[in-house]
């Protein structure tokens, strides 16, 4: 094994783990299913590193988990009917030290955390990608392999559900 091909590897990957994770598990919906996943998207980059020509690496590493994600949730998607939800460290900041404000911040974030996981995987993860990690239309639309306006029409009915969901359709056009 080349020690100088490894390290570039791991200059590359390390950065970008908490993301692939984050995506993988807001797909799954499970931590051990998520570390899996996670697992085997970098065994994946890793042997097919030599064919990384540059450009962006973490739309790179994204799109090689989720195409991993998809896989998985093929195969188990019946196995498991229990799932987790996604608990992340910015999914959950909490604003306040005040019992009642902490309770209904709590409350807050359970309901918006069961809305993102009940929509389609189609539209979990362009939200997952642009609102909790930060891309761009165009590295998400990378990471998805479609066309930009295909990316902002998903994220928009995406919205469009969550505030459904969450606001109780006020508001909110059909």
């Amino acid at each position: 094994m080349d020690p100088e091909r490894s390290r570039r590897f791991e200059a590359l990957a390390r950065p970008n783990m908490a993301a692939a994770y984050n995506l993988a598990l807001w797909l799954t919906r499970n931590r051990s299913d998520a570390e899996d996943v996670v697992q085997e998207a970098f065994l994946r980059a890793f042997k097919f590193f030599d064919g990384y020509r540059g450009g962006d690496a973490r739309a790179w590493l994204l799109q090689i988990v989720r195409n991993c994600a998809h896989t998985w949730l093929r195969t188990n998607r019946s196995a498991s009917a229990e799932r987790e939800l996604p608990e992340t460290a910015e999914a959950l900041a909490m604003p306040s030290d005040d019992p009642a404000e902490l309770t209904a911040s709590m409350a807050a974030a359970q309901q918006l955390r069961q809305a993102v996981a009940a929509l389609p995987v189609d539209y979990r993860e362009v939200l997952i990608l642009r609102e909790f990690e930060g891309l761009s239309y165009r590295e998400i639309a990378e990471v998805v392999s479609a066309p930009i306006g295909t990316v902002m029409s998903r994220l928009s009915r995406a919205r469009d559900r969550l505030a459904a969901t969450v606001l109780g359709g006020e508001g909110v056009a059909p």
